[in-house]
């Protein structure tokens, strides 16, 4: 079950790559993904989730100007695969399994950075409006985010 939601917040990265740092470092300070004593316990300190939630509002704005890069070139790529790993191991050391955690995020990311982009392809092609299809993959990202730091 753990290694799924490691997954499953990798693959919020990989929709929006600081929203999953940002979720689980809010769920690290405020509701109980337990990361004192681990590595990442600085995901629970004072500052870090109003950085990465500042950072992740930021992101949701930018993702829908008609000048964002792609998210399957490199840096964009590469970010996403970094910030599902840490996301995921996260999720992984607030059970003890940390490595584990991070693979699974990294295995996520990479899933939901090309799921997402053919997805949103599809949906701007059906909506004639790439707009529209960028709020409903926000709004999933979110929902997801959120699933997984309840479930966590």
């Amino acid at each position: 079950m753990i290694l799924l939601l490691a997954l499953l917040i990798g693959i919020v990265a990989g929709l929006r790559a600081m929203l999953a740092p940002a979720a689980v470092s809010f769920a690290a300070r405020f509701g109980g993904l337990a990361l004192a004593g681990t590595p990442l316990a600085f995901m629970g300190y004072a500052w870090t989730p109003w950085i990465l939630g500042i950072a992740a509002l930021a992101e949701l704005v930018t993702d829908q100007l008609p000048t964002t890069p792609s998210r399957k070139i490199p840096v964009q790529f590469g970010t996403r695969v970094v910030t599902g790993a840490l996301s995921g191991a996260c999720v992984g050391a607030a059970h003890g399994m940390l490595i584990g955690g991070g693979v699974a995020g990294i295995v996520g990311a990479v899933l939901g950075t090309y799921g997402g982009s053919s997805a949103r392809t599809a949906m701007a092609r059906a909506f004639k409006s790439d707009r529209p299809a960028g709020l409903v993959e926000d709004v999933v990202a979110i929902v997801l985010a959120l699933v997984v730091v309840s479930a966590a």
